[in-house]
């Protein structure tokens, strides 16, 4: 058991730097879809509060020709002035939630085109680190290459110079044979 612990680490690969750059591209295509998804939604929820504050406005202005037609009847002017009032309070209701819906939308819209942007500087950024790593790679195969062949000529002159001792090796113990 003790020897697992003192053994050799495997050495891990590095991690692939372009991944980071997925993940925060990825990120940010989520959240541009999700912002882009709520402006429709508040966009068409912009359409029917429209329609519907058109229709309350309709109503008030129908309520008060009525108003009008009802002259003195006081227990006709107390129910219209109640209906007007209700649907007046609809429609203040209605212009409100209108106009929070539109502001909400551009928030969103400026939001999502915000993300765009932020999207199209990270793919330009991952592009650019891709090509970089390429071109890092490659010079680090050149350089490898440059540093295999430092080997074979540092090998060669070693060999060189070996073959130069043993001349002057035999060529010595010629000299002392001959004497």
């Amino acid at each position: 058991m003790v020897f697992g612990l003192f053994g050799k680490k495997k050495r891990q690969e590095p991690a692939d730097p372009l991944l980071g750059f997925d993940a925060a591209l990825e990120s940010v295509r989520r959240q541009a879809a999700q912002a882009r998804q709520s402006a429709a939604t508040l966009l068409a929820l912009r359409g029917e509060l429209q329609r519907d504050l058109t229709a309350f406005q309709g109503k008030a202005e129908a309520l008060r020709r009525r108003l009008l037609a009802a002259g003195g009847d006081a227990k006709a002017t107390r129910t219209l002035n109640a209906d007007l009032a209700e649907v007046t309070a609809r429609e203040v209701d209605a212009a409100k939630a209108l106009s929070a819906a539109t502001t909400d939308g551009e928030v969103l819209l400026e939001v999502a085109g915000k993300l765009s942007r932020q999207l199209r500087e990270l793919e330009d950024e991952r592009r650019s680190a891709q090509r970089r790593l390429k071109a890092s790679a490659a010079v680090t195969a050149a350089l490898a290459r440059q540093v295999q062949a430092f080997s074979e000529v540092m090998a060669l002159d070693e060999a060189r110079s070996e073959v130069e001792r043993a001349h002057a090796l035999a060529e010595l113990y010629r000299d002392d044979a001959e004497r």
